[in-house]
């Protein structure tokens, strides 16, 4: 129970599949056969709008989130959830666990989403100052650059750094925000390929350039 089978529990925490399932339950089909593919709250909202999107992203940081305190809690001898105790070996893997599980749920023939969602989830748990600074700086590259995709990426890499830096933990536990951030990243090479090639979706603009139509939430918007 302590140590060796956490990682499996937060792999299975992690491939809950909650977009596909609010995707099923409510309108009958398979969220990964629309938009970009993916079971992320960002797909969600193009089939459901704003509520199913924060349905959706909610549980998706719930699950990253408990996944950690989980592991946290089953290798410590310390009864409190928060802050982290546990054995940080053990924390830094169900930090990716969590991650890998839900980019590749074994429930769905392991095709998931991008892990944003997931990892933002992972990431408050290991270090929630840390979260709010690299929030802030993916609000500003968005509002300068308006790739939503774009600040994903740098935010999430900004993220183990400022753990290093500014919280100094055990090495396990800046692996595993290293790790994880860069299966994330690695998640979004399409949008890497887009952005290199200039093809990328803007906020509020289509590809050729005219604005998106308000009526059609999230479009644009490729990244959870």
């Amino acid at each position: 129970m302590h140590g060796a089978l956490t990682p499996l529990f937060a792999y299975l925490l992690g491939s809950i599949p909650f977009g596909y399932l609010i995707v099923r339950w409510q309108k009958g089909v398979d969220v990964r056969s629309t938009g970009s593919g993916g079971t992320g709250a960002t797909n969600v909202m193009r089939n459901l709008g704003i509520l199913g999107f924060v349905a959706t992203f909610i549980l998706d940081v719930g699950k990253g989130t408990f996944a950690v305190l989980l592991a946290s809690r089953l290798t410590s001898s310390d009864a409190r959830w928060f802050p982290l105790s546990g054995d940080p070996r053990w924390i830094a893997a169900c930090s990716v666990a969590a991650i890998l599980g839900h980019c590749f749920p074994v429930w769905l023939k392991f095709r998931g989403g991008k892990g944003v969602a997931t990892g933002v989830g992972v990431f408050i748990a290991l270090a929630p100052l840390q979260v709010v600074l690299v929030l802030v700086i993916f609000a500003i590259i968005v509002a300068i650059w308006r790739y939503i995709s774009l600040g994903s990426i740098v935010a999430t890499a900004a993220f183990p750094l400022a753990v290093y830096f500014m919280k100094h933990p055990p090495l396990p536990i800046v692996l595993g925000a290293a790790v994880s951030a860069l299966i994330i990243i690695a998640m979004h090479h399409a949008n890497i390929r887009r952005l290199l090639n200039g093809t990328e979706n803007k906020v509020g603009k289509k590809p050729g350039g005219r604005r998106q139509p308000s009526h059609r939430p999230g479009a644009g918007l490729n990244s959870l």
